[in-house]
């Protein structure tokens, strides 16, 4: 298989067990909307991203709603919270831009991690950063108010997926995926986004969004 130079597990492991990763992984190629695991299921293996966007999110609250926990996408790894919670994936995953991955079985991954050290190491960092980012996340959902959440979103979706030559967020997500991934109701970020496109702060064509005064958004998370 080609060594992709982005892949995660590729850059943190020796070159003499490239040969073991070329026999063991395979590349798949994922299409947009494709759900690569549901929350509960089985762990069947681990997905390293080389191209594309995929949504993580899981089901919170007592009416099940399902919040968008972040987006993994190039150099990034897929699954690997089923690595420490047991035999089901504790996430869900749903693929928002066409993905190239390299997948490998969680045998050979813990096989991997017992001879590869920098990788393993690389892996203790990457669920302490996670776990920072959770705890923010959940920082954010008790001290800032909603509109200042939606505007942190748009700001961090402009930096995921980048803009289109017209400046709209690439990406094309639903108005129910933004409003997730701000921990808000669909309805509330549909209110926010008409106030905000009649100050000028933001426009809209279809499910397409761009940000005008990315300053003014800014200072609504401040």
């Amino acid at each position: 298989m080609t060594h992709h130079p982005n892949c995660f597990l590729h850059r943190h492991c020796l070159p003499e067990w490239k040969a073991a990763i070329d026999a063991n992984a395979r590349l798949v190629s994922l299409k947009k909307g494709t759900v690569v695991f549901r929350e509960g299921d089985l762990v069947e293996g681990f997905y390293f991203i080389h191209s594309g966007k995929v949504k993580v999110h899981k089901y919170w609250g007592e009416e099940g709603k399902d919040l968008v926990i972040k987006f993994a996408g190039e150099g990034n790894l897929l699954g690997h919270r089923g690595l420490v919670s047991g035999e089901v994936y504790p996430v869900s995953a749903t693929v928002v831009e066409t993905v190239e991955a390299c997948f490998i079985s969680p045998e050979f991954f813990q096989a991997t991690m017992l001879v590869n050290h920098e990788l393993a190491y690389k892996m203790i960092l990457l669920y302490a950063d996670e776990l920072q980012q959770a705890e923010q996340s959940m920082r954010d959902m008790v001290h800032m108010n909603v509109k200042s959440r939606i505007a942190k979103s748009l700001l961090k979706l402009e930096e995921i997926f980048g803009k289109d030559e017209a400046g709209f967020i690439n990406g094309g997500l639903s108005r129910q995926d933004v409003a997730s991934y701000a921990g808000t109701t669909y309805e509330t970020l549909f209110k926010t986004l008409n106030e905000w496109m009649a100050e000028g702060i933001v426009t809209s064509a279809g499910r397409q969004i761009a940000i005008l005064n990315a300053p003014k958004l800014q200072k609504i998370v401040q």
